[in-house]
């Protein structure tokens, strides 16, 4: 636990759990809209804000989210008007993030790619005291809106028509869900890394879905298993000095490859189990059909 000694690695296991806890709270929703990789396309636009955040020398972290955010209405805006040449707009949103933010850096004073490589892949050693407090801010904000609205996301997420019947403002959901995704990609950025995060966002859920079909356990599933492999991925990297992000990034696929090898013989022994509890004799598609005879009695 010498790790524990160093004030840059308390900051890193402080983010890496917000990050853990953050990522699949938001992911389930995507998941279940099926829009997995959104979070990459907002990674991409988040590149900008960070350009600009050092172009402008102000916080990349408040810039990125700034941008984030934009770009999700957008992204939103494009789904509901852009129709069929919507895949074309989201393509010219997604590759233009990441032209301007090389763009942006190099025009910074004393700007190079190389300073945007912590926040493409995340670093350990680059976490300051003001990322902390931006990330602890932008978590808070995360946590309070998955739980806080867990009812009317879900309900959006499986339905769009029913939930709008039901009088749920339909829209707004879908822009406030593109919204905390935005700033769940800024809160995980410096730990996990802008081209790596939606795989935090999505694997722990789906790893979750091995194990059971109900909203309320997978949540707390893909959560319990993206604060493991952040904490394990950061404490990892510490040691072998390898990059946080693409660790944490394996670790997730891992438990996801676990979980689906655990998975199947549970299925079968449950099912064996339901088989077992149902009443001896003939199953009820394989009865013999009643036959009416000439009296009008009923026989077999």
């Amino acid at each position: 636990m010498d790790f524990l000694d160093y004030a840059f690695m308390q900051r890193a296991l402080l983010a890496a759990v917000l990050v853990g806890i953050t990522a699949p709270a938001v992911g389930i929703y995507l998941v279940q809209r099926r829009q997995a990789l959104m979070g990459d396309g907002i990674g991409h636009v988040a590149m900008t804000g960070v350009g600009l955040g050092f172009l402008l020398s102000w916080s990349p972290v408040w810039m990125a989210t700034l941008v984030s955010v934009l770009g999700a209405v957008l992204m939103e805006l494009i789904r509901w008007y852009g129709k069929t040449r919507g895949d074309i707009a989201l393509a010219m949103l997604f590759y233009g993030g990441m032209a301007g933010g090389v763009m942006f850096i190099n025009l910074a004073p004393g700007g190079s790619n190389a300073n945007l490589t912590s926040y493409l892949f995340g670093s350990l050693s680059t976490v300051s005291q003001s990322d902390v407090t931006a990330i602890c801010l932008l978590a808070a904000f995360v946590v309070l809106v998955t739980l806080g609205l867990r009812r009317q996301l879900f309900a959006v997420s499986q339905d769009e028509e029913f939930a709008r019947v039901t009088g749920l403002p339909v829209r707004a959901l879908n822009l406030l869900t593109a919204v905390t995704a935005a700033v769940t990609v800024t809160v995980a950025m410096r730990v996990v890394g802008l081209l790596l995060v939606s795989a935090l966002m999505v694997v722990p859920v789906a790893a979750a879905q091995q194990l059971t079909r109900s909203f309320a356990a997978t949540f707390a599933i893909a959560v319990a298993i993206g604060v493991t492999v952040t904490i394990g991925g950061t404490i990892t990297s510490y040691y072998q000095d390898v990059p946080p992000g693409a660790t944490i990034v394996l670790l997730t696929i891992a438990a996801f490859v676990l979980l689906t090898a655990l998975a199947t013989p549970l299925a079968r022994r449950r099912a064996r189990t339901v088989a077992a509890r149902q009443p001896a004799g003939d199953p009820a598609e394989c009865a013999i059909p009643a036959t009416r005879e000439a009296d009008g009695t009923v026989g077999v």
